[in-house]
């Protein structure tokens, strides 16, 4: 982070020249901006000690993700402390849960609710251990990097991240012996649990029990198990495995040892989210071992689809088959097809591959490992007898899921459009949009221009319905009605922050769950132009990225709001306005999240200047604005985290 102002020469330079009342959208822009980095750490020193423990014990994935867009909120134009403070806490929960530390007890019993947990010292190397094999699968796991990836995007140069992003992903490419998670050979990931300590063969019988009839809590004395599936399964080894197994100590041995031979002894599609932690090793270096070993995986996975009908198989045996430990079924893995969650977790891992894989080669092609699972599901969709449209998400022995009525396990519903729009957002293509429209128009429950949230504020996919109206030409004011929602959320959670009286006694007895009141979705999709990152381990996603040049650091200057108006597959639509009344701001335009995109022109009302680069400045005097219609090309540029006046590379200091 820079705080001198620097010239880039050659850069293209244009200025923002109309003076007029500034629009709503960009005085709520900033309104909400100002409003979270001024709660952000009143939370710190509210819910933490000094240090930047938490009073609170929980999961490990679940500390990191209490501050886990702050480095975000940076990047787009929050305050330097958010960065400070981002680093503290994910500092402070590594050393919490690292094996080598005491900093508080080891499997200390506490609750959360009414069930009984222990907390484990469940880092080894600084990353997921196997202390506690429920958090080193890629759903955990990838929730608890977010926060450790936008370092990156808010400051590359910080030595010790660097380092540990190439050690990191050095765990699953090979180079640690300590970690042999990686099968060159079969192009496979060992267990479907895997970690610092390599992957994870041998599970206990609570591990069996809680993966194969999942329900509540084991440590709850209400807990009820499910029929096998819930979570992962033994079919066709076992085709139906009667309640009580483990009550019967030769019969739990039995089912434990096939659990490990089928279920863990394999490779599963959920594995794909490791990709965006080799992802993050190469944006911060460029080496192009990292971009080699994504795409080989990609390739593997790719493959496997296209041999299986264009539907990503959820398992694959020791010798990179499908199938191979299940007599040829493609379905039943952990959290894969057969599972009480189906699509949902599964749909995750695979949109971080795709993501990745286009981004370390430009190639769009990779764009098929999503699509077609999309495809699948609406080639087997239905509709009710009003037209609506849904599609199953759970495969079975006898096809198709289509029981709707099962409490546990996912019944046909609408399809999300989560998957879909990132799709669109990389492709920018017609059979893309037609995807999307097709699911607009057999939506015969949903107002698509209304802005609504979903109950997990990390994992909201809803607010991506009005936001493709938008660009749609549908639902014009959606960058106001957006921001205003979540403004009124951001405030919501600082008044319940501000009025919280409890003392740090009584913070620890109620355990619980530390409330975030960073909230950047919109901001996102409003100021990127893109849907908001994959929560489960996806990287940052964005049309256009802003920096201050005056203070060479990420993020758009204070008093400017920015806004994406328009999106198409070669051209992007950009209003810029300085709120300020009396200072100038300057600020550097990059293409693409990580300068993977290059402009070609920039026309704004009164000319037009070829641009050909990945950069072009703009200077907005007082009380100004501009429109920039900026010609593009989509992925022909090597990602990095380089901000754009680090020249020769990002100066990483002892690199």
């Amino acid at each position: 982070m820079g705080t001198k102002k620097r010239t880039i020469p050659g850069m293209v330079r244009i200025e923002g020249s109309e003076v007029s009342a500034p629009p709503a959208w960009a005085l709520l822009q900033r309104k909400l901006i100002t409003l979270m980095e001024k709660a952000a750490p009143v939370m710190s020193r509210k819910y933490a000690d000094r240090a930047g423990t938490w009073y609170w014990s929980d999961d490990m994935d679940d500390y990191y993700e209490r501050s886990y867009n702050w480095c975000l909120l940076y990047a787009l134009g929050g305050d330097n402390t958010l960065v400070d403070l981002a680093l503290k806490h994910w500092n402070a929960t590594t050393r919490l849960f690292d094996d080598r530390d005491g900093n508080r007890a080891n499997s200390l019993e506490y609750f959360h609710g009414t069930t009984a947990k222990t907390l484990r010292h469940s880092i080894h190397n600084e990353y997921f251990s196997l202390a506690h094999p429920g958090d080193a699968e890629w759903h955990h796991m990838g929730e608890g990097n977010m926060a450790f990836y936008d370092f990156g995007v808010a400051d590359p140069t910080i030595y010790e991240n660097a380092r540990r992003a190439q050690r990191f992903a050095g765990m699953y490419i090979g180079e640690d012996a300590e970690a042999p998670n990686w099968d060159p050979v079969h192009k496979i990931i060992r267990s479907p649990i895997n970690s610092s300590q390599g992957p994870h063969h041998r599970a206990t019988l609570n591990e069996a029990m809680d993966y194969l009839h999942g329900g509540v809590s084991l440590n709850n004395p209400d807990w009820k198990p499910r029929r096998m599936g819930s979570r992962s399964s033994l079919y066709p080894i076992v085709e139906d495995l009667q309640f009580g197994w483990w009550d019967d100590s030769e019969k739990a041995a039995e089912v434990v040892g096939l659990f490990n031979d089928i279920v863990l002894n394999a490779d599963l599609a959920a594995n794909l989210s490791a990709t965006g932690l080799v992802t993050n090793a190469y944006l911060y270096t460029g080496d192009e071992k990292y971009k080699k070993w994504v795409l080989d995986y990609v390739d593997a996975w790719l493959d496997r689809s296209r041999k299986n009908g264009g539907i990503i198989p959820d398992n694959v045996g020791p010798t990179g088959k499908v199938g191979e430990n299940r007599n040829g079924v493609w379905y039943g893995g952990l959290y894969g097809w057969n599972s009480s969650y189906g699509y949902t977790r599964l749909f995750h891992s695979v949109m971080v591959a795709t993501e990745c894989a286009v981004l370390l080669s430009g190639d769009l092609g990779y764009t098929e490992l999503m699509r077609s699972q999309i495809k699948v599901l609406l080639d087997n969709s239905f509709t009710r007898e009003d037209g609506h449209l849904l599609v199953p998400v759970r495969y079975t022995p006898d096809g198709w899921a289509g029981d709707m009525d099962d409490p546990v396990m996912l019944g046909p519903r609408p399809l999300r459009v989560y998957e879909p729009a990132h799709v669109y957002h990389m492709s920018m293509s017609k059979e893309d949009y037609d995807i999307i429209v097709r699911l607009r128009e057999g939506d015969k429950e949903r107002d698509w221009n209304e802005v609504t949230f979903h109950g997990d504020r990390r994992a909201d996919w809803e607010t991506e319905y009005s936001r493709f109206q938008y660009y749609d030409g549908k639902n014009p004011d959606w960058p106001y009605k957006a921001l205003a929602a979540q403004y009124g959320q951001a405030v919501t959670a600082y008044e319940r922050l501000t009025s919280d009286d409890r003392s740090v006694d009584q913070l620890i007895k109620d355990n619980e769950e530390p409330p975030n009141p960073v909230y950047t979705k919109v901001l996102t999709q409003t100021m990127l132009g893109a849907p908001h990152s994959v929560y489960h381990g996806g990287l940052l996603r964005a049309t256009v990225r802003y920096y201050d040049k005056d203070l060479c650091r990420p993020g758009v200057p204070q008093d400017v709001g920015a806004l994406v108006d328009k999106l198409t597959s070669d051209s992007v639509g950009i209003q810029l306005v300085n709120l300020n009344r009396n200072q100038t701001r300057n600020l550097i335009v990059q293409a693409g999240a990580f300068g993977e995109h290059e402009f070609t022109t920039v026309r704004t009302d009164s000319e037009t200047q070829p641009v050909n680069s990945k950069y072009f400045e703009v200077t907005l005097p007082p009380s100004s604005s501009i429109h920039i219609d900026a010609g593009l090309n989509r992925y022909v540029n090597s990602p990095s985290y380089a901000f754009p006046w680090h020249d020769d590379g990002i100066p990483i200091p002892f690199n």
